[in-house]
């Protein structure tokens, strides 16, 4: 009797436990998107803890640990007497997955999309050519699972687009290079974020599995320039394949650009 009254204790602490961590996720979520979409601009005071807990019907420590969570993502600093500010943009961790998350929860800009593919065409085809000269086995049999996945699934769904991720991450487990690994979750994420975007209005016409194929193929045949060479052939079909209004632009005057000084 004494256990199960433990148990339920245990389980009862857990359950609260869970409950809090949905709730200061939530109220990050919120205030990130507001932040990330330009709704609070750089320098923007966010209310107080006592103000914004009990205008949001939640305890002082649930809106605590969302700033604290913004905080750590570059979003806001916190300092005595004048509050949490909202960072400029320079300082955002941009590829952290819930930051990308929150940028495309709206409609991004046409500047993010190009920053993304920019970044996805500078990193990806290097670390296909470094894959190709370093990879195992190991690494090839986790693509070719990531890719029979994604032909099975197609990235029409949700578990075609997972293993889209999973091959990408494991491209760049390939090349065996610690920084270029620690890019992972916020490379696989761009690739998964852009993928979703150009699907909201329909679903993909095209079938980019045989890209990946062909990436893949190079890989396993040890072909560094040919693997570079598919790898940016597969970013330039990506981009073609998001819809014409909504193509990628370049933009000097970005929001997310730090100003210069004189």
């Amino acid at each position: 009797m004494a256990a199960r009254r433990r148990a339920k204790t245990v389980a009862s602490k857990a359950s609260s436990s869970n409950k809090a961590l949905r709730l200061h996720g939530s109220i990050a979520r919120d205030l990130g998107t507001r932040i990330v979409s330009g709704r609070y601009r750089s320098g923007h005071v966010l209310a107080g803890e006592v103000e914004a807990s009990e205008r949001l019907h939640v305890s002082r420590t649930a809106y605590r640990e969302a700033v604290r969570i913004l905080a750590a993502k570059g979003l806001v600093q916190s300092r005595p007497r004048t509050g949490t500010r909202v960072s400029s943009p320079e300082q955002w961790h941009l590829l952290d997955p819930d930051v990308l998350g929150w940028a495309f929860s709206g409609d991004p800009e046409p500047e993010v999309l190009h920053g993304l593919f920019e970044l996805r065409s500078i990193i990806e085809p290097a670390a296909a050519a470094l894959a190709a000269v370093r990879r195992s086995q190991t690494h090839l049999d986790v693509m070719r699972r990531a890719l029979d996945d994604m032909i099975l699934h197609t990235l029409n769904s949700e578990e075609g687009r997972i293993a889209d991720k999973r091959f990408h991450g494991a491209l760049l487990r390939a090349t065996c290079n610690p920084f270029i690994i620690s890019l992972t979750n916020g490379v696989t994420s761009a690739v998964h974020a852009l993928t979703e975007f150009k699907m909201r209005g329909a679903a993909l016409k095209r079938d980019p599995s045989p890209d990946h194929v062909r990436v893949y193929d190079a890989i396993a045949a040890k072909d560094a320039k040919r693997a570079r060479a598919a790898m940016e052939e597969l970013i330039r079909l990506a981009i073609m394949d998001t819809p014409m209004k909504e193509r990628p632009k370049y933009s000097a005057k970005s929001r997310f650009l730090p100003e210069l000084e004189e």
